[in-house]
């Protein structure tokens, strides 16, 4: 059987401040996560029902073995996560200054495991018959990667959703320039982008929310997701939140986003689903910790009776 949901790309360990509102150099314990883009939505989905897998590459290495138990014991199938010998597995440090400011310090250096996943080691047959494949723009940034992130949006051939989280990293890249010409060959092969504003200035060159949306269809994709965060083509209001730490409602959006799409339930729906998804992450220290499942997330929807996911198709 197929899967519902494959995602491709960035994985690592969080190491996360116990404590909130203080700079790294004053916090004193630290709690470790599961992390990563890519694997954040993959486990994103798998919360919500989704079978689902993620293809990366970790270290040869004690965290290495701590990513496969934990992709096993949030439900996602860890087939394609292999060992790349000589490299560390990444280890991410975030100091969590809510609102608005959770600055990273990646540690992915000489280069990171999950950049060296080679086109030839894929299960092409696999992805294209998943029905979401979720890459990302980070997979773009080095070789062998970005080659073999390029093959397994081919091999869908635009078979929908095929999905390209825009997720800009600047630190991964030599330029914004670089990027914004990786993203121009990437897009022609998905269906789906996704991104916040940020984003979509490096990935099309605006920031304003409708002329980027304009930008991306006429890219050829099918559904061009523009998040603006607390600012609220459909429109859905956000939903309020106490933000501890904003880094993982990105991802679990993605994973409702992919929800929505395998249901076939309409935008609006999707929306909202999606935002009190990233709603609850965002009230969290944790990202990969805290991805909610269903009945969670339809606890934190108003008016939840009124939305088509929360209605049917209960996994």
């Amino acid at each position: 059987m197929s899967f519902d949901v494959v995602t491709m790309g960035r994985v690592g360990v969080d190491l996360y401040p116990d404590q909130v509102g203080v700079g790294l150099a004053e916090v004193e314990h630290f709690t470790r996560y599961l992390g990563g883009s890519a694997t954040n939505v993959a486990v994103a989905a798998a919360r919500l029902g989704l079978r689902t897998a993620v293809v990366t590459r970790t270290g040869a290495d004690p965290f290495g073995d701590y990513v496969h138990r934990a992709l096993r014991d949030f439900g996602v199938d860890d087939r394609w996560v292999r060992p790349v010998p000589g490299l560390p597995t990444p280890v991410t440090f975030c100091a969590m200054l809510p609102p608005d400011e959770f600055p990273l310090y990646f540690y992915r250096e000489p280069t990171a495991p999950d950049l060296q996943i080679r086109a030839a080691e894929l299960d092409l047959p696999e992805l294209a018959a998943a029905g979401v494949l979720w890459t990302t723009v980070t997979g773009l940034c080095q070789e062998p990667s970005r080659t073999a992130t390029l093959a397994a949006l081919a091999a869908r051939r635009r078979r929908h959703p095929t999905v390209l989280d825009l997720d800009y990293r600047p630190q991964f890249w030599p330029s914004g320039a670089a990027a914004t010409q990786a993203v121009a060959e990437a897009l022609p092969h998905a269906t789906v982008a996704v991104g916040n504003l940020d984003e979509c200035e490096v990935a099309v060159g605006t920031r304003d929310p409708d002329r980027a949306a304009a930008a991306l269809l006429e890219r050829g994709v099918q559904l061009a997701v523009v998040k603006r965060g607390p600012a609220e083509s459909v429109r859905v209001p956000a939903l309020p939140v106490d933000v501890v730490n904003g880094l993982g409602a990105g991802d679990a959006f993605g994973g409702a986003l992919c929800l929505g799409l395998l249901r076939g339930w309409p935008l609006p729906d999707i929306l909202r689903y999606g935002n009190a998804a990233g709603a609850i992450v965002a009230g969290q220290i944790a990202c990969s910790a805290a991805m909610p499942t269903r009945g969670e997330v339809e606890a934190r929807l108003p008016g939840v009776e009124e939305v088509a996911g929360a209605r049917s198709d209960h996994p």
